[in-house]
């Protein structure tokens, strides 16, 4: 049976181009284009993964995050953190800092935009194998 990686992220060409990289690696894909209909599908399709952009409208991915990560099944659902931050002033050490002064772990994953294909299938692989 094929894992299942939730994509969510308000960017339509974000969501098509993970979403078929991921299917022609047989992964069973499903997509939500915010926080607020990301939750509600994190809740009705229990991925194996969430690949979560940052800034969204409705509700942001660290929001989202953070009510994942202190909600008692949620909180075991792995994490692959996708964002537009590429500059060292707001970038993966300052996003780490931010989690772990707020006392919540860590994504298990974090891929910056523009995703390099080979990069974001290595950290999947690495969190969900196949």
């Amino acid at each position: 049976m094929p894992k299942k990686i939730l994509i969510i992220d308000d960017e339509p060409d974000v969501l098509t181009f993970l979403g078929t990289l991921l299917r022609k690696n047989g992964y069973e894909v499903f997509e939500a284009g915010d926080g607020v209909e990301g939750m509600r599908k994190v809740i009705e399709e229990k991925p194996d993964l969430v690949c979560l952009d940052l800034l969204m409208p409705e509700k942001t991915g660290i929001k989202m995050y953070r009510e994942m990560r202190k909600d008692e099944q949620l909180s075991k659902v792995p994490v692959i953190m996708v964002t537009g931050f590429s500059t060292p002033a707001i970038g993966y050490m300052d996003f780490k800092k931010f989690i772990h002064e707020r006392s919540i772990p860590a994504p298990e994953g974090y891929i910056e935009k523009p995703v390099d294909k080979d990069e974001f299938l290595k950290a999947v692989k690495e969190v969900v194998g196949q």
